[in-house]
């Protein structure tokens, strides 16, 4: 019976090609959808937004960090595809002791196509797995950065606000798209206030659309407290998500340095 190795270094072994799949994490859930698995996923979480149609017909077994393992055993899942970072150590170590599961572990561009590619091999869609990652790198490697990148602070979180670290997928993302995180030196999700955002000199802050859902009054909230920074609103999914969104997140960020460019200017007329 084939044995597989997630990006834990953790081997599972399946009986069969997986026709009842349980998917814990929604960017990997949109990615099963793209590689065709309609049939076969029977069980999302109520973050898995993406089809929408999924969200409203699969079975919802809870939320990434509290799971439902009674509503997960019912399904009678031959797969179950987990994160590291997104779902709690404990209870897919649980969920372990009776079915598969396999669990990515993604940082950055590489670990993200290294993940589509295994799941593509777990559930026998290598060849649409090898299409979905080879058009992610060419469109990366596609992607044009301005010559000199923005000091930049990205914010996930309000009361208190937190930022990302050097050590993040969202870090790696923002380097994909030229800009510097002025908070590289620190490690996943740190507190910060507004007085290190000034005395860093933050030149871009861009307010994430999720885990905590920004809108146009906190821009206009923080803007007095920093005037000298240009303050957007940007898409949390395409700087988070590390599945097949990939595709489309290349062509988001250049739309962006369009947008942040065209704040730069009008700055310089006023």
């Amino acid at each position: 019976m084939p044995l597989y190795t997630d990006q834990l270094r953790r081997t599972i072994e399946l009986q069969q090609i997986p026709k009842r799949i349980v998917s814990l994490v929604p960017s990997q859930t949109e990615l099963l959808f793209d590689l065709g698995l309609n049939e076969e996923v029977v069980g999302i979480t109520k973050f898995c937004v993406h089809p929408q149609h999924w969200f409203r017909t699969k079975t919802r077994i809870g939320g990434t960090k509290q799971l439902h393992p009674e509503k997960i055993k019912e399904l009678q899942p031959d797969l179950i595809i987990a994160n590291k970072e997104e779902n709690v150590r404990e209870q897919i170590e649980e969920l372990a002791n009776y079915f598969p599961v396999w669990t990515s572990d993604v940082n950055n561009l590489n670990d993200a196509l290294e993940m589509i590619s295994s799941i593509g091999g777990l559930t026998n869609k290598q060849l649409l797995a090898k299409q979905i990652t080879d058009q992610i790198s060419e469109r990366f490697n596609q992607l044009q950065t301005p010559n000199s990148q923005l000091q930049t602070s990205y914010l996930i979180w309000k009361d208190p606000y937190m930022t990302i670290g050097g050590d993040t997928f969202i870090n790696d993302m923002l380097q994909q798209s030229g800009f510097q995180n002025i908070f590289e030196d620190q490690k996943r999700y740190p507190e910060i206030s507004i007085q290190q955002l000034q005395s860093a000199n933050c030149q871009l802050l861009l307010l994430s659309s999720e885990p905590y859902p920004f809108k146009q009054k906190h821009v206009d909230e923080l803007q007095p407290l920093l005037p000298h920074t240009k303050i957007v609103l940007v898409d949390g999914e395409m700087f988070s998500w590390y599945g097949s969104r990939l595709l489309k997140a290349p062509g988001y960020f250049q739309q962006l340095q369009i947008q942040v460019l065209s704040l730069n200017h009008a700055r310089g007329t006023e």
